[in-house]
């Protein structure tokens, strides 16, 4: 075997030395070939230029990004955020949040204990060293008080500690340079003059009470708008900005502008033109973001529309003035400020975005968004009040966009508002391409927006659309893209009830289980009223039966908590009437006798239903307990009683039983008339 094998290895080696060299006896001769050719087209006269391609540069992720290509979404997955873990896959919109929230606050918590206790990950393995993963210091390193510690404590982002520093080096009469004084002064306006809260710290008490203190004044206010922890945060008078401003023995413009833009991002708006007031007094220049926070000022500090509007024009003039060169975020500001502006934004929108054209400035979705805004801020249905989205529409589309203002996650979800108030599903179905082109579907927000823009296209489907075409979209879009809310699947009902296709209601109760939506009151009064509407062949009516079976088991359950269901007249008295026209006159009786355990009424329209069945069982026995249940109830019995007399064979004894029911519902009905 050795021999062999030793025999065998030479023989590889020349099949090898061989096949190399045929590789480049081919390639010698196509070159040679390729030379002729070229020395033939010289002698005869035909010049041809061999183009060398520009050299590519290809993006880190490009690869990525071409598998992906290749991959569709499937429709019936989960986020792609919850695909490690199995049992943390959502199948409501409350547990997509808290899952998400708690997979967030993990890693959190991971990165503070990585960030606070560097010790105990020494060990690096990571060959290359990526110095992103490595632990950070989060400590100050410096404990003498100079101007190292302070500029060493605004690389940190200590707010308060910066702040003490710079007070301690004020007091030993340390001469600071502009440079860091204006880096101070940077720290303080971006964070309110308030420590920020970092993701991987754990927040202190007297933070915590804040947030509580905004929350609770937020509930008063109840849902205008989601802010954030930054967004909530107010211009203090006299705050650390303004009192070390005033110290400042030297001030530039940019001393100036970082405190303008403090001022108008926590709500100062007055005292933000008043310190521009300064900047021009100082004969000084405002740069191009100082401009736009003062143009976002401008609704805050003027009443009138013609006002605003004048500012902002005498605001744009400055610029010019000024030799200051506008870029996008200014024309969305003005866009922005002219949404407060009532008609006179109209025209004025119209002129900022010829402006733009004129200066080449490309708009982004925050600028159509605004567009839209002006023009569409009051829409009465079955009332156009302008073209415009359709124009817009037509420019955007199949255009792929980026992220250049942070608005640009607005335009998708007010856009699709529109089309819903409208009822142009056309348009719909515009906005929802334009949304699958290239990457515009990261521009369509978290998944807040997310939710609005899907809940209103959906919407949308079921009134206008088939309903074989809602349900093909429904497929589609739940739940990998969209977690209906109730008010979303009474628009289903509803296109079911219209097209009628009442069939599928035990399927769509199946999916408002899984949905977490088998705990609201109205979704399964509209699923009852549907169901017990009509008469329907036996099969289908018993496909309803038990769907109501698995319903009444959802009010008798008692491990919801707070969201436990109550049981209603109208819902014992529809499933009851399911019961009936299934012919199941153990589960109707049932029923019946919940009545009188909920202190509850059945209509008289039940009883004369559950009537109508007995006779065809001919069970005397039941029809008196019937109208016994109803003289318990407090109900009139004497058309039932005669019913009984005329349609059933009774005996003495249940004769006897019928005429005393009704003598004491005669005697309670002259004794409730005596009080009147």
């Amino acid at each position: 075997m050795k021999m062999a094998a030793r025999s065998i290895v030479p023989c590889v080696k020349h099949w090898k030395a061989r096949k190399l060299f045929h590789e480049f006896t081919y390639f010698r001769c196509s070159q040679n070939a390729f030379l002729s050719q070229n020395s033939t087209a010289a002698t005869t006269g035909h010049k041809e230029e061999l183009v060398i391609p520009r050299r590519k540069t290809w993006d880190k992720l490009a690869v990525l990004q071409a598998l992906a290509s290749t991959v569709n979404r499937d429709p019936t997955a989960a986020h792609y955020l919850f695909q490690d873990d199995p049992y943390l896959i959502p199948k409501t919109s409350a547990e997509f949040r808290v899952y998400s929230l708690s997979q967030e606050s993990g890693r959190s918590a991971a990165r503070y204990i990585f960030n606070n206790y560097p010790t105990f990950f020494e060990k690096n393995r990571a060959e290359p060293l990526i110095p992103c993963l490595m632990p950070q210091n989060l400590e100050p390193q410096i404990g003498d008080v100079s101007e190292a510690a302070l500029k060493e404590r605004i690389q940190l982002r200590r707010v308060k500690d910066a702040v003490d520093v710079y007070d301690q080096l004020v007091q030993a009469g340390t001469q600071l340079s502009l440079e860091t004084m204006n880096s101070l002064l940077d720290l303080i306006c971006y964070y309110g003059d308030r420590d920020p809260v970092v993701e991987d710290q754990l927040e202190s008490k007297e933070s915590e009470n804040e947030v509580e203190v905004q929350e609770e004044n937020s509930k008063r206010r109840k849902g205008r708008f989601r802010k954030s922890f930054e967004q909530s945060i107010t211009w203090r008078e006299n705050n650390n900005a303004e009192r070390i401003f005033n110290l400042m023995q030297e001030k530039n413009e940019h001393s100036f502008c970082t405190l303008i833009q403090g001022m108008v991002k926590y709500g100062a708006y007055n005292k933000a033109f008043s310190v521009y007031t300064d900047l021009l007094n100082n004969r000084m220049n405002a740069d191009v973001h100082t401009f736009n926070s003062l143009i976002l000022a401008t609704p805050e500090v003027r009443e009138k529309y013609n006002e605003r509007g004048d500012l902002i024009t005498d605001l744009l003039r400055q610029m010019a003035a000024q030799n200051v060169k506008p870029n996008l975020l200014t024309f969305n500001s003005v866009l922005k400020s002219l949404r407060k502006c009532g008609a006179l934004g109209r025209s004025y929108s119209l002129q900022t975005l010829n402006e733009m054209k004129a200066l080449q400035i490309e708009p982004s979705l925050a600028t159509f968004d605004h567009i839209i805004g002006i023009f569409y801020k009051f829409v009465s249905p079955g009332r156009v009040q302008s073209e415009i989205i359709y124009e817009v529409m037509d420019e955007i589309e199949q255009k792929n966009f980026v992220a250049r203002d942070p608005d640009d996650v607005n335009f998708f979800a007010n856009a699709m508002k529109v089309c819903l108030d409208l009822k142009d599903v056309e348009l719909a179905y515009r906005l929802h391409k334009l949304l699958e082109t290239g990457d515009n579907w990261k521009l369509l927000g978290d998944f807040y927006h997310q939710s609005i823009f899907y809940g209103r296209f959906f919407n949308l489907l079921c009134m206008m659309e088939h309903i074989d075409v809602v349900l093909r979209w429904y497929r589609q879009l739940i739940p990998s893209l969209y977690y209906p809310n109730s008010e979303g699947l009474r628009d289903l009902l509803q296109a079911l009830d219209t097209d009628n296709r009442l069939e599928l209601i035990p399927t769509i109760w199946k999916d408002i289980k899984k949905l977490g939506h088998s705990n609201k009151p109205d979704l399964i009064e509209e699923i009852l009223a549907l169901m017990a509407r009509d008469k329907h062949s036996p099969e289908l009516q018993a496909s309803f039966a038990d769907c109501a079976l698995d319903i009444k088991s959802s009010y008798e359950s008692q491990d919801r908590g707070q969201f436990s269901l109550e049981w209603t007249a109208s819902a014992l008295g529809n499933i009851t009437k399911v019961f009936l026209q299934a012919r199941k006159i153990e589960e109707a009786w049932k029923m019946i006798h919940l009545f009188k355990a909920k202190n509850r009424l059945p209509r008289e329209e039940l009883l004369n239903e559950f009537m109508d069945l007995v006779k065809e069982k001919n069970d005397s026995v039941q029809a008196i307990e019937l109208i016994k249940l109803a003289a318990a109830c407090s109900l009139p019995v004497v058309k039932l009683a005669s019913r009984a007399r005329e349609e059933f064979l009774l005996s003495e004894e249940q004769k006897n039983a019928l005429a005393e029911l009704e003598v004491v519902c005669s005697e309670s009905s002259d004794s409730e008339s005596d009080k009147e």
